[in-house]
């Protein structure tokens, strides 16, 4: 009886059986082009190769090794948790179990170095060489022949004679060479191919051929499987900005490049939901600070364009080369320190913070020939304002000791005073305060300052003293110290001994050595605090991270003619950088495979473990024996050379060497170190004098620095207790930096990895020179060629069964909910026709190789991309009705709120047209009976005037008397009635004429009220800012209006009164009248034709007063009722049509100014000729009186 694991065992294995099966006999015909035949796979079937245990479990079992195998993956951590603690040889921790597995994979591997012949160690002819390289002799095809000189030139065969060819070289000369000494070259199509993977021989020459060819044809970047190849031009190239950034965005450009590997860390990052890192490594002088500023200036773009928080980020370069890059003579801007940047991406993909971690190393009392301090010092000189030159009492960069040491104070090409404006303005955005910029300046001229000072030797007693010039007063003044303190600091050092205190003078050398020691100290904490403070900045949003991308940009190889203390450091991050390369793309890549029961044939790669060994070791690695002969007080330089060579000859990376030097064997070639300054640069001693002169200083960074020192110190254990020094945390200079880097290496652990090469072309920069040797000694180096073996022939896409089915099961036509994970993973693969030999099933993990994923994906997208189209249009219907719903309801609401306030509108209105018709009627009816008030008493006044004077007249003949008192009293009766018929007939014309003004005015309210009826269903429509306009030309239109009918009313009060207005002498003319009618009686009587005369000139008169009376009313009513038109009409423009009818008024005006005063003169010649006729009548009767 079969248990149930057994079954499942079974057909596990029966499965992956079938599926070789089918991989052998049923290849079909259309297969794409084979790839180069590799040796038979020494590895053996799953089913053979590791049993399964009884109890496995096709669900639990798969998932807990998926689990366990997710520290190893590609894209999780390989044991890089951020709560493991650092072990002493390696900052990887792994499980007891994935332990046990290596210690078998390593057993394997010694069987079979046993059993198998063993090969070169370096760099091994592929079998496929062999077989290959005799069809190339034979068909007399192109190949890569060995030069005396060691090089590879590409010739044509020409002729063959035994183990020897005659080959012709591509420069026209003949070249005979042995046949081992021959490679197969790829046909010319394959020349410059974007990926290295696609060349059909990958050897040595080709490789380096292909690269060189491309960057010859500026084409710097090139690809190596997962890696990127970026060559230094050494000038610029048209290969980046917004248009290239927006072609990798959009996926338009698959040309190799570094957005296109910032673009890759970007999806990924998305895409999975895990950390991504950038790591660019390459020898000093290689390019890679420009590379991480390029990436950032990408991954910039893509999380925010440049502006805000993404901008600040970038801006930080500026300020993190100036303080940390300097000139060597390899290299004008090479980086004295690690920099990893890690930039935090919200949920959305946009940059919400980021957080700068160093890993450094002092160098700013020493320089070689050639070489230059870090940047900010010569810029700082160069470009600092003339006041500010004054408070620090800068000088020439030349006249400071640390900046002249190097012979070096330029560089070409590179202006020194603009570039610290470009630091400035980077200050600026990163938020460091003005303040803060100046005690930074202080601290720069202090450190420059301190280099100056120098000392006597005193011969006698054997001490040094301070040579008191402007060095020493210029460094206290800017440390804000006194100089007697300074002094003391330096040349003393006070040593507790019991309860008493011993001051001990300095020898000359160890007040130098303090010296050097305050100003490394000092420039270290600036360095440290000015990160800090940026990162004060750029981390505020970082929790609202959701990932984050890393750029690591660390200090090239180095190897000089003499190295010191600090390229040692240098190498051994360079060599733990070059193990976590070697790490992911060679060991954990070709471990997974054995794991998974894959059929893989092993890659043998040139691994510097034991060089890493020869570092960390414990204890009786280089480190751990150089911080031993650090603490004893007498030991020198020499007997720590003794030392290592002693205990690390036995390693094959070590090598004793005359005198006080060895030589270590680094991955990139072997370099020779010089001990001298070894012990005293590892200890860095900082005392307990120099910590209380920083704490007394006035300036607060010194200060700052000496009290976070003070606050990180423990008990001193160490037998430098005696003397007054410190141990931080009893840790050397060696052990803070190798506990700093592996603090990195484990961030990195952490993360997806993404790989920069960078390759130097030439050694002396100049822009189009590759020096062959150089660059292929560069990919030997970093195991490129490994690498690029590994991905053509391996499986660089792998998900385990799980995700798999997670992923792609929906695109099965049956529910498979009940199936394992496996089957669902197998029935997926058979849906879509992917070739067997383009996958192979672990197990736990499903491996393809590359593109092989992609019509997977296009599928996964497709369908999705149609589920989210009909989603789309559901959603849209749906949201279309609720619109119309509340759309409708939207309506009806707004017409009941717009009518109930036009109907408000409109009572409003009829009560103020109402209110302002009443007031005109009023203003009219006091207007007339003011008229007629005035009228009557000038008559009455006049009437008097008359009796007066004829009261007054005396007449000698009493007996005539009487008969000229009844023709007077005739004469008045006759005038005064007529004058009050004239009077009544006028009132009751003018009355009259009120009347029909009146009625004419309710006709017109009448008519505005069937108009306002008629406009109702416009003034709905009107909005608020046309009522206001048409009220602001309402107050206008009524002011004209006014003034119109002020205008209107002077002129018919002054025909109305013309009789009594003084301006066109009325007076007269009504006076002549009157006399005229009062003769016109006497005349009448004594000739009728006479009387007949005078009537006709008195109707003349009347007619042309009349005449002007009726064009007075007619104009006024024709410019009143074009005043209400252009009112009601409401015209666009209106004030066009009020400022021509104003100048018809004004000629309307002029002219009938004009026959006013006609009608006047003609009045008066009337009146004149009516005065002589009663003249003559009172003269005849006179004399007839006295006859």
């Amino acid at each position: 009886m079969l248990s149930p694991a057994s079954i499942v065992r079974s057909s596990l294995e029966a499965l992956l059986d079938s599926l070789q099966r089918e991989d052998a006999e049923d290849k079909p015909k259309d297969l794409p082009p084979a790839l180069p035949a590799r040796p038979t796979s020494k590895a053996r079937r799953p089913s053979a190769r590791r049993s399964i245990p009884s109890n496995f479990d096709a669900d639990n079992s798969i998932d807990s090794a998926s689990r366990k195998a997710k520290g190893r993956s590609r894209g999780g951590s390989f044991g890089g948790k951020k709560d493991m603690e650092l072990l002493g040889e390696s900052p990887y921790v792994m499980p007891a179990e994935d332990k046990e597995c290596e210690k078998k994979l390593e057993k394997m591997d010694r069987v079979k170095v046993t059993s198998e012949p063993s090969s070169s160690p370096k760099f091994v002819r592929e079998s496929e060489w062999d077989d290959n390289i005799a069809y190339f002799i034979k068909k007399k095809l192109r190949v890569w022949c060995r030069m005396p000189n060691g090089q590879w030139e590409l010739g044509q065969i020409l002729s063959t004679s035994g183990e020897n060819a005659t080959i012709l070289v591509s420069d026209g000369a003949v070249s005979y060479t042995p046949c081992a000494d021959l490679l197969p070259a790829n046909p010319e199509i394959l020349e410059g191919v974007d990926d290295i993977i696609q060349l059909s021989y990958l050897n040595e020459p080709s490789v380096l051929h292909n690269i060189q060819h491309r960057f010859l044809q500026n084409m710097i970047y090139t690809k190596a499987g997962p890696i990127i190849i970026a060559m230094n031009p050494f000038r610029g190239v048209q290969c980046y900005g917004n248009k290239f950034i927006t072609a990798y965005k959009k996926k338009l450009c698959e040309k190799p490049h570094v957005y296109a590997i910032a673009d890759d860390a970007y999806n990924g990052m998305m895409r999975d939901g895990v950390n991504q890192s950038i790591i660019i490594s390459g020898e000093s002088g290689s390019g890679k600070t420009e590379t991480a500023k390029i990436a950032m200036q990408y991954l910039a773009h893509l999380g925010g364009g440049g502006r805000g928080i993404e901008g600040q980020v970038l801006q930080t370069s500026s300020v993190l080369e100036a303080f940390g890059n300097a000139k060597t003579s390899r290299n004008h801007n090479s980086s004295r320190f690690g920099k990893l940047i890690e930039i935090y991406f919200s949920d959305m993909g946009k940059i919400c913070g980021a957080q700068i971690q160093t890993c450094k190393e002092s160098r700013v009392v020493q320089l070689a020939h050639g070489e230059r301090s870090y940047h900010i010092f010569y810029q700082l000189c160069a470009g600092a304002s003339s006041d500010l030159k004054d408070r620090l009492n800068l000088k020439t960069a030349s006249e400071y000791n640390y900046l002249n040491q190097g012979d070096c104070l330029a560089i070409d090409d590179v202006d020194d005073a603009q570039k610290f404006q470009t630091v400035m303005e980077a200050f600026d955005v990163v938020r460091i305060s003005k303040e803060d910029q100046e005690n930074a300046f202080e601290m720069l001229a202090a450190v420059l300052w301190l280099g100056n000072i120098s000392f006597e030797e005193n011969d006698h007693e054997n001490y040094a003293e301070v040579v008191a010039d402007e060095a020493l007063s210029s460094a206290a003044g800017l440390l804000g110290c006194s100089t007697e303190n300074l002094i003391s600091a330096l040349t003393s050092h006070r040593i507790q001994a019991g309860k008493d205190s011993v001051t001990k003078k300095l020898t000359y050398q160890q007040a130098i050595d303090t010296r050097d020691a305050l100003a490394k100290f000092i420039y270290a904490n600036l360095f440290d605090w000015l990160v800090k403070e940026i990162n004060k900045l750029l981390s505020m949003g970082k929790l609202h991270a959701g990932k984050s991308i890393s750029i690591l940009d660390i200090y090239g190889f180095e190897s000089f003619k003499k190295n010191s203390f600090e390229q040692l450091c240098i190498n051994y991050a360079n060599e733990r950088l070059q193990q976590h390369f070697n790490r992911h793309l060679l060991k954990l890549e070709q471990e997974e495979y054995e794991l998974e029961g894959v059929d893989w044939t092993k890659v043998d790669f040139e691994d510097n473990q034991d060089c890493l060994n020869l570092f960390e070791k414990k204890p009786i690695g280089l480190i751990s024996l150089l911080d031993e002969e650090s603490n004893f007080p007498k030991a020198t330089d020499l007997t720590l050379a003794n030392k290592l060579k002693q205990y690390l000859n036995p390693n094959p990376c070590f090598k004793g060497e005359r005198g006080g030097a060895f030589s270590i064997r680094h991955y990139a070639g072997e370099v020779l170190y010089d001990t001298s300054g070894f012990l005293e640069k590892n200890r860095d001693p900082l005392h307990s004098d120099t910590l209380q002169l920083l704490s007394s200083c006035s300036c607060w960074l010194p200060h700052l620095f000496a009290s976070n020192i003070l606050g990180q110190f423990r008990k001193p254990v160490s037998p430098f207790q005696q003397m007054g020094v410190f141990d931080l945390k009893k840790q050397s200079v060696g052990t803070k930096f190798k506990a700093q880097l592996f603090k990195l290496m484990q961030w990195l652990e952490s993360s997806a990895p993404h790989f920069i090469r960078c390759i130097k072309p030439n050694d002396k920069q100049i822009p189009g020179i590759c020096e062959k040797n150089l660059i292929l000694e560069q990919l030997r180096c970093c195991g490129l060629l490994e690498v690029v073996r590994i991905s053509r022939s391996g499986y660089p896409t792998r998900m385990t069964h799980q995700e798999f089915a997670m992923r792609y099961s929906f695109l099965l036509p049956k529910d498979n909910k009940a199936q394992d994970p496996l089957s669902i993973s197998v029935a997926v693969l058979q849906q879509f026709d992917i070739l067997p030999n383009m996958y192979q099933v672990g197990f736990t993990k499903l491996f393809f190789r590359t593109g092989q994923i992609v019509a997977l994906e296009n599928k996964r997208k497709q369908v999705l991309q149609g589920t989210i189209e009909v989603q789309k249009l559901f959603r849209a219907r749906q949201a279309h009705n609720r619109f119309h719903i509340l759309k409708k309801g939207m309506i009806a609401l707004q017409s009941f709120i717009r009518g109930e306030n036009t109907r408000r509108e409109y009572e409003l209105l009829m009560k103020l047209k109402e209110q302002a018709a009443h007031k005109i009627f009023e203003d009219h009816h006091r207007a007339i009976i003011k008229l007629q008030t005035v009228i009557r008493r000038w008559l009455a006044q006049r009437h008097f005037t008359y009796l007066q004077r004829l009261k007054n007249t005396k007449h000698k003949p009493e007996s005539k008397t009487s008969e000229i008192e009844e023709v007077l009293q005739d004469m008045v009766q006759n005038s005064v009635l007529r004058k009050l018929q004239m009077r009544v007939s006028e009132a009751e014309s003018i009355l009259e004429q009120k009347e029909h003004e009146n009625a004419g005015l309710r006709e017109q309210l009448q008519n505005y009220e069937k108009r306002w009826s008629e406009y109702e269903a416009k003034m709905k429509l009107m909005e608020e800012m046309w009522q206001k306009q048409m009220e602001a030309l309402q107050v206008s239109l009524d002011e004209l209006k006014k003034s119109l009918a002020a205008d209107n009313t002077a002129g018919e009060t002054l025909l109305n009164q013309s009789p009594l207005a003084p301006d066109y002498d009325h007076e007269d003319i009504l006076n002549s009248r009157a006399q005229t009618c009062g003769g016109n009686t006497e005349v009448k009587v004594s000739n009728p034709g006479r009387d007949f005369e005078a009537g006709k000139e008195n109707s003349e008169g009347s007619n042309m007063v009349g005449f002007l009376l009726m064009d007075l009313e007619h104009g006024k009513q024709n410019f009143d009722g074009e005043v209400k038109a252009i009112a009601e009409l409401r015209l666009r423009h209106p004030y066009e049509a009020l400022r021509k009818l104003k100048l018809r008024f004004n000629t309307w005006k002029r002219d009938y100014k004009a026959r006013l005063r006609e009608t006047k003169v003609k009045l008066q010649k009337l009146g004149y000729s009516e005065m002589e006729k009663c003249h003559q009548k009172w003269c005849g009767m006179k004399n007839k009186i006295k006859d």
